[in-house]
């Protein structure tokens, strides 16, 4: 997928917080550590350093919630972790956003960690980041 097509999807998945433009994915993009996956339905987007994994963004397309994309995009970028070598994959989520939670949690991930005041929504309030991680091994 093209930075424009990621920052679009994005946009769409995150209306209460800033999402990323397409300037930002394709800084990301530059590094070979970084990997995109997904189509119009949900992306995610990683990195993989030595033996950890970072899922830097999942986003999933409004209209195709509640249809499993998520699901299948987070098992897509757990495979692609482990075939980059990580055995272990960490997150960020925020602690109001309880649907990412709940996948996470189902995929075996577990709090290792709270950031106070990581997020900011459109309205101004400040949220945690749940810092989440999962052993891919």
């Amino acid at each position: 997928m093209t930075p424009e097509a990621l920052a679009t999807l994005h946009a769409a998945a995150f209306t209460d917080t800033r999402p990323w433009s397409a300037p930002e994915f394709a800084a990301l993009l530059t590094s070979p550590h970084v990997f995109a996956l997904g189509d119009t339905c949900a992306i995610a987007l990683g990195r993989a350093v030595a033996d950890e994994a970072e899922l830097l963004t999942i986003a999933t397309d409004p209209h195709h919630r509640r249809q499993g994309h998520a699901r299948t995009i987070l098992q897509a970028f757990e495979a692609e972790a482990r075939q980059r070598g990580a055995l272990t994959a960490f997150l960020e989520v925020d602690e109001a956003n309880t649907a990412a939670i709940a996948l996470y949690l189902a995929f075996g991930y577990t709090q290792t960690g709270r950031r106070a005041a990581y997020y900011t929504s459109a309205s101004g309030v400040a949220t945690a980041a749940v810092v989440m991680a999962h052993n891919l091994s």
